[in-house]
């Protein structure tokens, strides 16, 4: 395999520290996989925004589960299957960078974040901040949990109501309470609305901060949020707070040395920005199963009573009891994935599906349209929580299913998303019954996270 070539992107294009990563190649490169450029200047990114499933579908049945597409300002390959998910995903052979992957993206609203690093410094970063993860922050952050979910519950009860605004709104505070330890408030406000605008630029058409645009107001954003980490930090380090940011602010590394003040700024912005809009979409995916499956709603209340009464919640120690409760939910990422494609950059030369791919090259693998793969699903678009029973999960490609990625960078989350999708249905199956009307059927918008167009208009019956 090539060696990567000499890199030349200037600092400032994608932000700073972006020195080493690899030139675009000339589009000639990938002349000899087969796909298409779309339209000038703009090639397939209007397709895809439009119906991306529609449009991977289409392109695999016309070119194969390899294809060359041009969209999003340039050339890439779409690779598709439970194998390109693991070649890509394991990365066995260190081929694929994330960091130059997501970076466009995201680079200038969330640098340094733990998606936008490869390899020893990802390996690094990622068993420090994992200390936040684990089983006793978790006990804590489940009661905290509770107690704002109970609330929010309560006030919607009786309701017909916009479920995905609500249930946005809801998921913010709760980070402020989880993630940051900060109570309800104006101060929560301003965090909540940093945040929104750094996730609202991170997909705007104007890449420079300009004002009254939306890289502008995620500039913003991100200097104020920047400032508010980095002056909490001393106190938060000599604190005793259990929430997932004063556990960053104390955790040490392999060398017994504390994270920057820069490195805890960066990561805390990322990991509220990829909880908040990924949990978001996933419980908005599964309100809607629910509501279109009511039998569902009785299997599942019959075994979320068996655990805790109706309307106090699950804690800690009995979440992993809720295992039809998991298959319904894994079965709802299965069927709308939170993040319906995952880019990466090859660093050399590789070979997959009998054609030789160039270092450079921007791959992307596609959660979405696995999940759909009739030869893994049968009747893929039914959905149907006992796939996920042990005994029909074990005779499945490992890679067959992967909303939250795979390999080294699997969601650092994904414990504290079962936790808070479990506790949140388990305040609301067991004290309502979610109903739409007849007939109701919501357009979604899939990219970059998936939502219904109109809000998902629902309401809860109490029991």
């Amino acid at each position: 395999m090539n060696a990567p070539a000499k890199p030349y992107w200037s600092e400032g294009r994608f932000g700073p520290d972006t020195a080493h990563w690899l030139p675009r190649n000339p589009d000639a490169v990938l002349d000899h996989i087969p796909g298409e450029d779309g339209m000038p200047v703009i090639g397939n990114t209007l397709e895809q925004l439009r119906d991306y499933p529609g449009f991977t579908r289409r392109m695999v049945a016309k070119y194969g589960r390899v294809y060359r597409n041009n969209s999003f300002g340039g050339r890439s390959v779409a690779l598709h299957g439970p194998e390109a998910n693991e070649l890509v995903m394991f990365d066995r052979d260190k081929i694929f960078s994330s960091e130059q992957g997501w970076g466009p993206v995201l680079n200038l609203l969330f640098p340094r974040g733990l998606m936008l690093m490869d390899f020893e410094k990802h390996r690094a970063d990622r068993k420090v901040l994992s200390v936040a993860f684990k089983p006793e922050p978790m006990r804590h952050y489940a009661d905290s949990l509770n107690e704002g979910i109970r609330d929010r519950v309560q006030q919607w009860s009786g309701r017909t109501f916009q479920f995905y605004p609500a249930i946005k709104e809801l998921t913010l505070d709760l980070a402020a309470t989880s993630f940051l330890g900060i109570p309800w408030g104006p101060e929560a406000d301003k965090v909540n609305k940093a945040f929104v605008d750094m996730v609202q630029a991170s997909i705007g058409v104007v890449r420079r901060p300009l004002p009254f645009t939306a890289m502008g107001r995620g500039a913003k954003g991100r200097a104020y949020l920047v400032e508010y980490f980095g002056r909490m930090v001393p106190e938060r380090r000599d604190g005793v707070g259990e929430d997932i940011f004063s556990q960053i602010c104390r955790a040490k590394d392999d060398d017994g040395e504390y994270l920057s003040v820069d490195a805890i700024v960066d990561h805390m912005n990322f990991l509220m920005m990829a909880a908040h809009d990924t949990i978001t979409s996933s419980v908005t995916s599964m309100v809607w199963m629910l509501a279109q499956h009511p039998e569902w709603q009785d299997r599942l209340r019959e075994e979320m009573l068996g655990v805790a009464p109706a309307g106090e919640g699950v804690g800690h120690n009995g979440l992993g009891e809720l295992e039809l409760t998991e298959w319904a939910f894994k079965e709802s990422l299965r069927l709308v994935p939170p993040v319906p494609s995952f880019p990466r950059r090859a660093l050399r030369d590789f070979e997959y599906g009998g054609y030789r791919i160039p270092a450079g090259t921007s791959v992307g693998v596609s959660p979405s349209f696995t999940h759909m793969m009739a030869e893994h699903w049968p009747e893929p678009e039914k959905f149907d929580p006992m796939r996920f029973a042990p005994e029909a999960a074990r005779e499945r490609h490992k890679y067959a299913w992967v909303p939250f990625g795979g390999g080294a960078h699997m969601c650092l989350g994904l414990h504290f998303a079962y936790m808070q999708a479990k506790i949140f249905f388990h305040h609301v199956v067991t004290t309502h019954r979610i109903v739409v009307r007849d007939g109701y059927a919501p357009e979604w918008q899939v990219l970059p996270i998936p939502h219904p167009k109109d809000g998902l208009t629902v309401t809860f019956e109490p029991l």
